[in-house]
């Protein structure tokens, strides 16, 4: 290939734009909105994930661990604001010491230092912290994404790529010899390849390009809450719980920003918009697509009950909000924290209700399509481009 067009403007398609120039191609860039990095990207927590989590030897694991590294060493280079500080999962009660053991092995398997360490040693972190066992991982840190994808646009604009702003991919298709071409409503864009990286929309994307993906997109939305100001000294760093292994969610959390401010959250409610960041984003489109798709009713047959309704009374209830963050921080009350905005995960569901729990790229003649690249894609954006980058080459 000799020129490739990269559908999607955040994170992930502007590092895939940049391997893929430092490779030799010339690149077309067309995002959608009328700024870069508008959804995923510029609303999520800004961690930068250790691979704690993942299942050894799969693509989020072998990605998160390389990317910690990578992203971290591009915010330097290129003058990004990034800290690593560290934080502690903690266990609230000896239930979840299992959890927390298999969290430890997991961290082994998948070379991220962490160690278990005692409550008297996790105050030492945190000196609010409530907890009866903990692990500190070393080397979670926390990133500016937005101003990474700037300094992405910079480098990929003094390289002479062209990126479009307001130009979305609303008809694609492939040539009979070889190529796509990708109409914007405004233009044609010709290529010898095509990189979905369009999130939100990556299904959508993939079937205008004539693919049907194992799996489709159903918006999850997470809503955050800050402490207040004369409250921030009760976190020092970031405080997570034992995520619940059948869930697909860390479950909400503590986190200290480069700013000095305290984010909490978040939770995870089901959108009603593929951008609806709050409960009055309503899309007749969108629901009717989640509705008549069989994953959605097979997902809440298993879920809905009681933990899908608890993550609904806590998205209105500000006192249900407090006390799940109590369980981490005593501390903290009702009266410590303020709403402070939301971000939705592209979650790729299968027919039978399952959540694709790994990175999903599929490929076609000529086309590469992300289709699932929630958290930790933005740690892992780098990693994921070589990857994809090492695809597109070997169709050449």
């Amino acid at each position: 290939m000799r020129n490739v067009v990269v559908v999607g403007g955040g994170i992930v398609g502007l590092a895939v734009a940049w391997e893929l120039t430092r490779r030799g191609l010339d690149v077309t860039v067309l995002e959608k909105e009328s700024r870069w990095a508008a959804h995923q990207t510029g609303h999520n927590s800004n961690v930068v994930h250790a691979g704690l989590y993942y299942k050894p030897g799969s693509f989020k694991a072998r990605m998160s661990v390389a990317g910690n590294r990578s992203i971290v060493d591009f915010a330097r280079q290129y003058g990004v604001p990034v800290e690593v500080c560290g934080k502690l999962v903690v266990a609230t009660r000896d239930s979840e010491i299992p959890a927390l053991n298999t969290l430890a092995e997991r961290a082994e398997a998948n070379g991220v230092p962490a160690k278990k360490i005692s409550p008297a040693e996790a105050r030492e972190y945190e000196p609010e912290v409530s907890c009866v066992a903990a692990l500190r991982v070393e080397s979670t840190g926390i990133i500016d994404f937005p101003g990474v994808c700037q300094a992405l646009v910079r480098l990929l604009d003094e390289a002479g790529v062209d990126l479009r702003l307001d130009s979305p991919a609303v008809a694609i298709r492939a040539r009979g010899n070889g190529g796509v071409e990708v109409a914007t409503g405004s233009d044609v864009v010709v290529a010898d390849g095509l990189v979905n990286c369009a999130g939100l929309h990556s299904d959508r994307v993939a079937r205008l390009a004539g693919l049907t993906p194992s799996a489709r997109i159903v918006p999850f939305r997470g809503e955050y809450y800050e402490l207040k100001p004369d409250r921030r000294h009760l976190v020092k760093g970031l405080i997570y719980p034992v995520p619940d292994p059948t869930l697909p969610f860390l479950g909400v959390h503590l986190t200290r920003m480069l700013d000095g401010s305290v984010h909490a959250g978040p939770n995870a409610v089901l959108a009603l918009r593929r951008e609806g960041y709050r409960w009055t984003d309503f899309s007749a489109k969108d629901v009717a697509e989640v509705a008549a798709f069989p994953g959605i009713w097979r997902l809440a047959r298993k879920y809905a009950f009681p933990t899908g309704l608890d993550e609904v009374r806590r998205s209105f209830s500000k006192k249900r909000f407090a006390a799940s963050l109590a369980r981490l921080v005593p501390a903290v009350t009702e009266a410590d924290i303020v709403r402070h905005g939301s971000g939705v995960r592209a979650q790729a569901m299968r027919r039978d209700g399952s959540l694709v729990d790994d990175f999903l790229i599929e490929t076609a003649r000529d086309q590469v399509h992300v289709l699932n690249a929630p958290s930790p894609a933005a740690t892992s954006a780098l990693e994921i481009a070589r990857h994809i980058a090492d695809q597109v080459s070997s169709d050449s």
